[in-house]
């Protein structure tokens, strides 16, 4: 299963050529115009991780596979976007269906790319786009929250809309309401004010190292931890280039490490992921979890028979994989733990399933 993030914005923020730095394309149109995207383009990105090349050199795996995330490029919402405005209600459907949103805010002054707006305004520009999303929540739970509807929740949801209405009703902080509901019951609500959120600073070349008054306003209003400051534009020409000359730009304009990869750990901070992996002779490949997950709920990541079967996961650190060079070394030197059902996996863990279906007996490794 692959996350999905959605990138939201007013028109020409540089959404568009983020989603084609991410994805190392050109599937999104990246036009001088407002609502040059229509329909959402969706790309599927490898999560880069030094520990998968490591492992699948020990094991002399025949191929290694990244864990993946999604993201998707929805088109720019303007004022008024909750009643229709601009090409407003499809595209607010189309967050609805994401894990986490990512803000494109413009932080950069241009004659040459149009602003929707007079002037540049990192933070009323978020104002704008969460002000429509959460008049957009709020026609939502009324709906759900009608006679008719009401009756199809159970009391769990019904609490939650609730509570949410309130919040939104009285301008309360919508923070708070993490402290209150199940993460994993606030991301599957449907609302779109509840989603985890990633502040994307876009800025041009020139404040690359040392941002500018327009970041610092943003983030001395909204804080650092979610929020992340890169340049559109030059994140797209870096993933032009070929690994060599990548390296010289890179140190060139004295960048430590590419925006993309930044933008994709905070996307897993954020929904709290972890990684695992299994390691063999056919294959190394990463596996994306949530963190807190029981061993038997990775094993399903795999395959829904593995989470029904599960009997024990055979468990290695990383870092004594790598110390004792696999598999056999690890057994012998005492380091592969037998992991039950309650087994919480570690970010890191190399795993081995056994597991049975009825009449058999499995194993997941192969090697």
């Amino acid at each position: 299963m692959s996350f999905k993030c959605g990138i939201v914005g007013l028109p020409n923020v540089g959404k568009s050529t983020l989603f084609n730095a991410l994805t190392n394309s050109n599937k999104a149109q990246a036009e001088n115009f407002p609502f040059c995207t229509i329909d959402p383009n969706i790309g599927i990105v490898n999560v880069p991780d030094f520990r998968l090349d490591k492992l699948a050199k020990i094991s002399k795996s025949k191929k290694k596979i990244n864990t993946t995330i999604s993201f998707v490029d929805i088109a720019g919402l303007v004022k008024g976007a909750s009643k229709g405005e601009g090409l407003g209600n499809k595209f607010l459907s189309h967050i609805r269906e994401v894990d986490a949103i990512i803000h494109m805010i413009r932080c950069f002054d241009s004659d040459d790319i149009q602003n929707v707006n007079k002037n540049v305004d990192p933070i009323r520009d978020l104002e704008i786009i969460e002000t429509e999303m959460m008049l957009a929540d709020l026609e939502s739970i009324q709906k759900r929250l009608d006679k008719k509807n009401k009756k199809n929740l159970d009391d769990d949801e019904q609490k939650l809309l609730e509570t949410v209405l309130d919040y939104i009703n009285n301008n309360k902080n919508l923070n708070d309401l993490l402290g209150k509901f199940d993460k994993k019951k606030l991301n599957t609500s449907g609302l779109l004010c509840t989603k985890p959120k990633i502040f994307v600073c876009n800025i041009d070349e020139k404040s690359i190292n040392k941002g500018n008054k327009y970041t610092e306003t943003f983030i001395n209003k909204f804080g650092s931890k979610n929020t992340i400051v890169i340049s559109a534009e030059i994140e797209n020409q870096i993933n032009q280039l070929e690994k060599e000359e990548k390296e010289n730009y890179m140190k060139m304009i004295e960048l430590k490490e590419t925006g993309i990869n930044v933008l994709i750990k905070k996307g897993y901070d954020i929904l709290t992921l972890q990684t695992f992996f299994t390691s063999g002779l056919e294959e190394t490949r990463a596996w994306t979890i949530p963190k807190e997950c029981v061993a038997p709920e990775a094993a399903g990541k795999i395959h829904s028979d593995f989470e029904k079967g599960f009997i024990r996961a055979e468990t290695v650190s990383y870092d004594d994989f790598i110390k004792n060079e696999g598999w056999t070394n690890s057994k012998a030197n005492g380091k592969m733990r037998l992991e039950g059902k309650d087994y919480i996996v570690k970010d890191g863990d190399i795993l081995n399933f056994r597991f049975n279906t009825w009449p058999y007996f499995f194993h997941t490794k192969v090697s």
